[in-house]
Formats: structure tokens, sequence, C-alpha cells
């Protein structure tokens, strides 16, 4: 009689995500003087309005005459607060590399090609159930510079609060990626539960036939449960 098979080994820890450190602040930070109104400085920055969002900035794949290239997606979910409440009104924002896995970024060294039908950013606005969707196209991996490993395909998303500087920035994965056991970025969210929550569901209700596949994200922007976010952690 054949013995079982041992269960194959666990993937290596990735290697620590060197940009966490390199973008960590070497020097105490600098006060910055709004005078004697302590809320000019929500008025230096960027003001938006309803009127600010177009009709195809949350349909990344309209934005152009042509087609970009890619499999057709479409994201969606709630935010939410720690009580469950809706948010509603919130500008969410998103950028992503495109289906060969680059962005569209003069920093960008990635040798796979640039699509001219697709920039990779969208925002849109919560509904009055805190929901929000988009529609875009899956984004391929890619190396990371000094090529020691490959970044899972992702969507960076950004979330506003009242003011602008009540922006918290984090992003969201796919779910069976076999990437993610070796993301860098990924792996220094310590917590298997804050892992976890930054990867979206596989919303086959949603997936219509002959149309894009669906995934379902939901965000929690405070409390214990809160979706993990790349500032203050």
């Amino acid at each position: 009689m054949t013995a079982p098979a041992s269960p194959a080994p666990p993937p290596p820890a990735p290697a620590p995500y060197r940009g966490a450190v390199e973008r960590h602040p070497r020097r105490p930070l600098l006060p910055f003087d709004t005078g004697t109104d302590p809320d000019a400085v929500e008025l230096t920055g960027p003001v938006f309005g309803p009127a600010d969002v177009g009709e195809w900035d949350a349909d990344l794949t309209r934005q152009h005459p042509g087609e970009p290239l890619g499999e057709r997606i479409t994201v969606t979910g709630r935010i939410v607060d720690r009580a469950g409440r809706p948010v509603r009104g919130q500008l969410v924002e998103i950028w992503q590399a495109n289906a060969a896995g680059r962005y569209t970024h003069r920093q960008d060294r990635h040798p796979a090609p640039l699509d001219p039908n697709f920039t990779g950013v969208g925002r849109c606005r919560t509904d009055d159930r805190g929901r929000y969707a988009f529609t875009t196209v899956k984004p391929g991996a890619y190396p990371l510079p000094d090529e020691s490993s490959w970044r899972p395909a992702h969507l960076h998303f950004s979330f506003f609060g009242t003011a602008f500087t009540q922006r918290l920035v984090t992003q969201m994965y796919f779910p069976g990626d076999p990437l993610l056991p070796y993301d860098q970025i990924l792996a220094a969210v310590r917590d298997p539960a804050d892992r976890h929550r930054l990867i979206a569901a596989f919303d086959h209700a949603l997936s219509l036939p002959a149309g894009p596949l669906a995934y379902r994200w939901d965000v929690v922007l405070d409390g214990p449960s809160a979706t993990w976010t790349e500032e203050g952690r």
C-alpha cells in the first residue's frame, strides 16, 4: 500500500517591502501655519462637488474613443462606518495598471505595452445606501522595480471624508490570485483578518452573461473591523 503523499510546503514568506521603510519620514514633520483661521488649510486643497464627477468617470472602459484591451469587470460594494451605517456622498477614487500590468505614468518602466484607450483612473460618489460601482478591466500583474517578485492584480482605492485632509488610501485584491502569498505589500499587513478584508469576493449574481465579471468589496471606514489603510498603521 502506497503511503499518502505529504502536503506541499507553504510558500516562502515574501521579503519585507522596502517601500514601507523608504517612504517613512526621516525628519520631524513641519508645522503648517494657517494664520488665525484654523480652517484655512482645507481651503488650499481641491474642492469636490457633485458636478465635478463626470458621466463616464466610473466607467474606465468608456473614457476614450476606442475599446481598451482586457477582461471587463465591475467592482461594487458599500462603504459603511463602524455601526454599519452607510456613508453617503463619499468620493471614491481608483487607479490601476492596465491589462498588461503597466500604469499610465512616466515613471513606470515596466516593458509591458501601454493601452491608448485606457488611462486607469476613475471616481464616483456613493449613493444613499453607501454603494459605489466601477466598470473597468482587470489589471495585470507586474514585477517590482528590483524584479525580486511580482505584484498580484490589484486596484488602488482612496476615500474622502468631509474634507480633503481626511483621505484614506488602500488596495483591493482579487480572490484566488496565486501571487497573493508572495506579495510584499499584502504581507506587511500583519493581521490575517485585515489581509482577508482586502480581498474582494466574486459575485456570480451580478456577473451577467456576455457582460463583465463582478466583484464585491465592502469597506468599513473605522472601528475594530475597519478596512486596513495605508495611513496610520
